[in-house]
C-alpha cells in the first residue's frame, strides 16, 4: 500500500493499492508529490527572506509559520510514504 501525498476530506490518510509504479494513480501521486516539495523550497526560502531585513511583523511570521507547518506535514508524509516503498520485504 503507497500512502499517497494527500488526505481525504476528513484528513484521514489516502492509500494506493498497487505495485505498478506506471498506473495512473501512481504517476499522479508522483506529479503531485514533486510539486509539494518544490512548493515546501519556495515556503522556505520565503521564510529565510523574511528573517534577512527588518524584523518582520507578527502577521508575517504568523503566515511564514503557517506556511512552514503545512509544508512539513507534506515533506514528512512524502519522506513517510517514500521509506515505506524503500524498506525491504520481510
Amino acid at each position: 500500500m503507497r500512502l499517497l501525498p494527500w488526505t481525504s476530506d476528513t484528513g484521514q490518510p489516502c492509500y494506493l493499492s498497487t505495485d505498478n509504479p506506471d498506473s495512473r494513480m501512481s504517476r499522479l501521486a508522483d506529479r503531485v508529490e514533486a510539486e509539494l516539495l518544490e512548493s515546501a523550497s519556495d515556503v522556505l526560502d520565503h521564510a529565510k527572506d523574511l528573517f534577512r531585513g527588518r524584523p518582520p511583523h507578527r502577521r508575517e511570521l504568523t503566515f511564514a509559520g503557517t506556511q512552514l507547518a503545512a509544508a512539513l506535514e507534506d515533506t514528512l508524509r512524502i519522506a513517510k510514504s517514500r521509506g515505506v516503498r524503500l524498506a525491504p520485504e520481510e
